[in-house]
């Protein structure tokens, strides 16, 4: 009796761990491939040639699991994510001890997802929209990309109208325009390198020193005064409207998280595939969900400053930032700008990504670099975010509730095709590796 292909896991068995598979290009291959785009020597100057052709485990020497944990800290660490804690006082009308509740809760929700797509990373050194189609079929896979690109693309509006909002507020001759192209500008300088610069150098320490900024702004609240015991919510006693703000606050929540789960696993594919699946698990479980509740619980609290909430109905979140910062003069616009910066580090992540999805649309754009396309990611929501520049607050709620709704069918499916027909004794037996790229992956029929 034959030994079957698959272990006990349901991935396919190794061909040989020296060298890559014949079907599976090296890194040298895609360069020799690519170089007719004239990349040749932006490659050797570092630029990342791989795209969404699967890592051979010969090339995964990526073993510093905490750089990952700290990779999501950096991510969520920005300006943005306290705008979004604004939201549930302003406008869903919560008080504090609600939106801690709500915070916790449906963050614990929306960090399993991410949780979960980030372990299939090291598994399948795959890309997560190319793992999606052994779920959806390789033209059903299309569809979910085309959303993935729409969502990193939404993401990265709202990232650069703030951040212009933020810097135009500290200099009134800094039209807000040019505010929105300059950070865009600097993220796909470093999305357009890749993987190595941006992870283990950039994502891996920016966390830190927009920690210790976001800790002052913790402290310059409470010098202000938190008045939480002022606020009052949309309904009282509680019945079905505020339950209606809960829910919907919520779902805001985890968008914000859950909406990382299509990418997670494009930043830990190049982990050997013998990483423990569970470190992964709680790691990228942790990296998320903490900084998560320490950035928009910051939100909430700022906008019970009386000050500062009249700051917000005047000016949006740049404008209660400014506020801030307002009592130290010189010194706080400087602080506020590092801020302001802090951005792109959630930037780079959603473009770089961006660029992924769209290789995975159609075969032709498998032959176009990657790097193509995340200049291509830039302009797009550059644009977008230049034509929707005054109306940040509107787009942002409407966004983040859009987004949780196809995640969440999403990321259903991926699980009942993980552990229900690809397990070793499901239907389908496991997975087919080398089948990653081929247009007739078979579909299931619940997706």
């Amino acid at each position: 009796m034959s030994k079957s292909p698959f272990d006990k896991k349901g991935l396919q068995r190794p061909v040989v761990p020296i060298s890559a598979p014949p079907n599976v290009e090296d890194e040298g291959q895609i360069r020799t491939r690519l170089g007719r785009y004239g990349l040749g020597k932006l490659f050797d100057f570092g630029v990342e040639a791989r795209g969404i052709e699967r890592v051979p485990e010969n090339e995964r020497q990526d073993k510093h699991v905490v750089g990952l944990l700290l990779f999501w800290f950096s991510v969520i660490i920005v300006l943005t994510n306290v705008s979004v804690g604004m939201l549930a006082q302003q406008n869903f009308k919560l008080t504090f001890p609600d939106t801690v509740g709500v915070v916790i809760g449906f963050g614990i929700i929306g960090c399993t997802p991410i949780a979960f797509t980030a372990m299939l990373g090291p598994r399948f050194g795959m890309r997560t929209m190319v793992i999606t189609r052994y779920a959806f079929g390789y033209w059903g896979a299309t569809a979910v990309s085309l959303l993935n690109i729409l969502t990193t693309l939404g993401f990265s509006v709202i990232v650069v109208i703030l951040a212009g909002q933020v810097l135009h507020n500290l200099n009134s001759n800094m039209p807000l325009v040019v505010g929105v192209i300059l950070i865009g500008i600097i993220s796909v300088l470093i999305c357009f390198i890749g993987y190595a610069y941006f992870l283990h150098h950039y994502e891996r320490y920016s966390w830190l020193l927009m920690s210790v900024l976001f800790i002052m702004v913790y402290s310059l609240g409470g010098h202000a005064g938190y008045q939480i015991s002022l606020e009052v919510p949309f309904e009282a006693p509680a019945g079905h409207l505020r339950a209606a703000d809960i829910l919907s606050f919520g779902g805001v929540v985890f968008s914000s998280s859950a909406g990382w789960a299509p990418v997670a696993a494009d930043f830990n594919c190049r982990f050997p595939a013998n990483t423990r699946p569970a470190k992964i698990f709680v790691i990228t479980f942790l990296g998320v969900l903490l900084p998560i509740v320490f950035i928009l619980l910051l939100g909430a609290l700022l906008v019970t400053v009386p000050a500062y909430a009249e700051a917000y109905g005047n000016g949006d979140a740049a404008g209660v930032l400014r506020k801030v910062f307002e009592p130290w003069g010189r010194g706080g616009d400087f602080i506020l700008a590092l801020l302001a910066l802090s951005v792109i580090a959630n930037n780079i992540a959603n473009t770089y990504s961006a660029g992924l999805s769209m290789q995975t649309l159609i075969p032709p754009f498998r032959r176009i670099p990657r790097a193509i396309f995340t200049v291509l990611a830039f302009i797009i929501y550059t644009v977008a975010g230049v034509a929707g520049r005054q109306h940040f607050s509107v787009f942002l709620k409407n966004f983040l509730a859009v987004v949780g709704y196809w995640v969440s069918f999403w990321v259903v499916i991926l699980l009942e095709e993980h552990y229900i027909f690809r397990r070793k004794d499901g239907v389908l037996g496991g997975y087919d590796l080398d089948a990653y790229d081929t247009p007739h992956l078979s579909v299931n029929l619940l997706s």
